[in-house]
């Protein structure tokens, strides 16, 4: 989002933008702004955004490649279900260079363990029922160059998402199986990701959930993604998969479960990593660590997959759009699309979940009145009434959780 200060020479001192900004901007836009009078304050059109997306948009988009951080144009993730070529990828650590499914184990310990287990692989699918679940996975910076002030960290823009189908065994039966005792309250992975500095030593990332979400029906210990071996980037040969949460608590090249008595310590739940402040502070200010949060269901959104920012219709011509939205640990009640810069919103068609943690699909049609430059907002509101705010939400020092609504940009000859 373009949110500039309203001292910029393109606003008046009440924040609005002025006549004359507003005539310069539909020049270089080459057609009137139409619903103009109603942008909101400190808000630039997207046509006059810097979009990182906009010369890259012909594929995949490397933020970072050490470690790997690749995240995927919003109309690229039109499937239904997210193939693994589609679907982000937030390493924090470097690939493991050499994995044999066959040898791999998976250790079950901690304090909170009756007695500490290991399991091949083929233990996990030969012992324990396997279950398929459609699970959103989201990074928790998904959004942050939206934020201003800026923050530091990868700058996401819509693209860190993705909803794929993934199969494993359920985390809950293999811990019944080894035994937990009353005072368990946390998990904690462990993976074999490498250190950037090649320090084995170093732990790259061990986050983790507490009890009640690792008992979910759907955290899995997953070695199959869309029916397929999960590709190596993802995680092979096995990943924990922990829907609806931050995607960092989905622990890659998964080789140890620590079942903890305590919230989790390990690499990456200190600090603030993955955290947000408790309560609201004003942008540019980063309390005490002892005023941080661990961010647990992430909240509210959509996206608009079809058609692509930048479309360009004939007059009269209906504009079919579609997406997708997703509520964290809640459902999606409803969403709605906006032509107008969110002075009115017109539902759209929602389709219910394939299962509980999934993404939903949406579709509607709405016609435009008049020739011009739109801009298309889609806002979702979920189960618990909460809707996306339309514009930047609470601004943290970390970027995270960015679910302001996402926008595109057409124009009606």
């Amino acid at each position: 989002m373009a949110f500039l200060n309203p001292t910029h020479n393109h606003f008046d001192r009440r924040g609005f933008l002025k006549k004359s900004s507003l005539a310069t901007l539909a020049t270089l836009i080459g057609t009137d702004i139409v619903f103009a009078n109603r942008l909101p304050k400190h808000y630039l059109p997207l046509a006059i955004d810097v979009d990182p997306m906009a010369t890259k948009n012909k594929g995949l988009v490397v933020l970072n490649d050490k470690p790997w951080n690749v995240e995927t144009p919003a109309h690229l993730l039109d499937d239904p279900i997210t193939p693994a070529d589609k679907l982000f990828i937030r390493n924090n650590g470097l690939i493991p260079e050499k994995i044999d499914p066959a040898t791999w184990t998976l250790t079950i310990n901690g304090e909170s363990v009756k007695q500490a287990r290991t399991y091949k692989l083929d233990d996990l699918k030969k012992r324990f029922k396997p279950y398929t679940y459609q699970l959103v996975l989201e990074c928790a910076g998904n959004g942050r160059s939206g934020y201003f002030p800026k923050t530091a960290g990868n700058q996401w823009t819509d693209g860190g998402v993705g909803c794929a189908e993934w199969t494993g065994v359920r985390l809950k039966d293999v811990l019944a199986d080894v035994g937990l005792k009353d005072d368990a309250v946390y998990i904690g992975y462990y993976g074999k990701d490498l250190h950037i500095s090649l320090d084995p030593k170093k732990e790259v990332i061990s986050r983790g959930v507490p009890m009640r979400k690792a008992l979910e029906d759907e955290t899995l210990l997953a070695w199959a993604m869309n029916g397929q071996d999960i590709p190596l980037v993802h995680g092979a040969p096995l990943r924990l998969v922990v829907g609806g949460w931050p995607a960092s608590t989905s622990g890659k090249w998964l080789h140890t479960i620590a079942v903890r008595n305590k919230v989790h310590d390990g690499a990456k739940m200190t600090g603030k990593s993955y955290k947000v402040p408790i309560n609201p502070v004003e942008p540019g200010v980063d309390p005490p660590e002892d005023q941080f949060r661990i961010i647990e269901s992430m909240p509210v959104k959509s996206i608009i997959t079809f058609p692509q920012t930048g479309a360009m219709l004939t007059k009269g011509q209906a504009l079919i759009l579609r997406g997708h939205a997703w509520a964290g640990d809640r459902s999606v009640r409803e969403v709605a699309v906006s032509v107008d810069f969110g002075a009115t919103w017109q539902k759209a068609e929602l389709k219910p979940p394939k299962n509980r943690l999934a993404w939903q699909h949406w579709t509607t049609e709405i016609k435009l009145p008049q020739s011009g430059y739109y801009e298309i907002w889609a806002r979702a509101t979920d189960s618990a009434g909460v809707a996306q705010p339309m514009v930047m939400p609470q601004w943290n020092p970390e970027g995270y959780c960015n679910n302001a609504c996402h926008r595109i940009a057409v124009k009606m000859g």
